[in-house]
């Protein structure tokens, strides 16, 4: 066997070109990365420039850059909070305010509107034309209508078509309260409120102080979530090797009410009736007309869209999963219940996290109700009072960044949980 090579093998093989600076915009090896190079550094003479623009025109006024106006006094109250807060405390403490503020609201209101949405997406594919309809047709005025204006539609109502507080006396009142605790009139709604006979103190956190007894009930009702679910995927461990599911429904809901029972019995926990005391109610939990027309106004508008996110997620899905669970004898709840939706998550989840952001957002529309949200404290009144725009801004921007990206984060950790598994 001859070890020579052959010649025509050695001249196919390309010789190795030097490099030279002309490869850097001609070989396609090495111009993309001289693009983005060339993009980064133009990008970051923008950001000098921006930064010593700003810099020049700050000493020109005689001003200086700095967050020291966050540990001056506020001077303004705060009609609505979740803690402790007065005029005294400082303009940190009153955004911090702000910012629980804007989160319970977002909170809230992506719960509404996700149930709104999803009920109002089913309803929508109804095979009954009045309901169909029906929806459709709320879907189409609520979705086409600015959001800041169903919010001052929702305040108008509170204000000027609830009762007031007088209403509510004498031997033949003309308004009355639900089920003799709820209070809806032009002033609020006044629901009643979770007393302690006995307390466990408070935490300090620095800046919050939350109370042990709700923390020990939102550990308890922590415990009970993942003892359910650790009950139920031993019963699917159990049902995918004997075939034979468990019964576990009481044990579930032994595990969830049983344990937090307990502890409001320790607790000596009762309720706080809201009662009419002069010209207006008092005790129980004050919701204000403002909270009212925030959290209503966003919540159907936003469900409006997330129902048609639902129907067209639905739609995605093959009629065949339709028809094979109706073979099986399921009934059509049930169907969309345990078949169709599960599978439709993987097309609604995406979308959805949009509209959670949007909500998110547009709770800075507060200020045009009076809700005390975070753009109305540290976007609004404190920037008002000192001076400090610049700071007051990019400290909004930061915030609203950093709470977009937390929940972009939460629910692309669901989607990741619900989207299918391939085998």
């Amino acid at each position: 066997m001859s070890s020579k090579t052959d010649p025509r093998q050695t001249a196919s093989v390309p010789a190795k070109s030097s490099f030279t600076l002309s490869m850097l915009l001609y070989d396609q090896r090495y111009r993309s990365i001289t693009i983005q190079i060339f993009a980064l550094f133009v990008l970051m003479l923008g950001v000098a420039w921006l930064i010593d623009n700003v810099s020049s025109n700050l000493q020109l006024l005689g001003r200086t850059f700095g967050f020291g106006f966050l540990s001056q006094s506020a001077g303004y109250d705060i009609n609505q909070r979740l803690i402790e807060y007065d005029s005294t405390m400082t303009h940190g403490r009153a955004a911090l305010v702000g910012f629980l503020n804007t989160v319970v609201l977002a909170i809230l209101g992506c719960i509404l509107a996700t149930v709104i949405g999803v009920v109002a997406g089913v309803l929508r594919l109804s095979s009954n034309w009045i309901v169909s309809r029906l929806v459709g047709f709320y879907v189409e005025i609520f979705r086409n209508i600015p959001t800041l204006i169903w919010i001052l539609i929702f305040g108008a109502i509170m204000a000027e078509g609830m009762p007031a507080p007088s209403a509510f006396r004498g031997e033949t009142p003309t308004a009355f309260m639900l089920f003799d605790a709820v209070a809806i009139t032009n002033r609020g709604v006044f629901v009643p409120s979770i007393l302690f006979a006995t307390e466990l103190g408070t935490v300090n956190l620095g800046l919050i102080s939350p109370s042990l007894n709700w923390l020990l009930i939102i550990a308890v009702l922590l415990a009970s979530f993942y003892a359910a679910r650790a009950l139920v995927s031993h019963a699917n461990r159990v049902q995918n090797a004997t075939g034979v599911r468990p019964t576990t429904w009481w044990k579930i809901l032994a595990l969830i009410f049983v344990p937090i029972s307990v502890v409001f019995i320790a607790l000596g926990a009762h309720l706080q009736l809201p009662e009419l005391r002069g010209f207006n109610f008092a005790g129980g939990l004050h919701l204000r007309n403002s909270f009212i027309a925030m959290w209503l106004g966003l919540g159907i508008y936003t469900g409006a869209f997330i129902a048609e996110i639902v129907r067209g997620g639905i739609l995605a899905i093959s009629k065949g999963q339709t028809e094979a669970a109706y073979a099986l004898g399921l009934q059509p709840g049930r169907t969309m219940r345990l078949v169709i939706l599960p599978q439709a998550l993987r097309v609604i989840i995406p979308p959805l996290i949009s509209q959670y952001l949007n909500l998110t957002k547009n709770t800075s529309l507060g200020l045009a109700v009076g809700y005390m949200d975070l753009r109305s404290t540290l976007g609004g009144i404190t920037i008002n009072q000192t001076g400090r725009e610049l700071e007051g801004m990019m400290l909004l921007m930061l915030i609203y960044l950093a709470l977009s990206l937390t929940i972009s984060a939460l629910m692309n950790v669901y989607n990741n949980r619900v989207k299918l598994k391939e085998r």
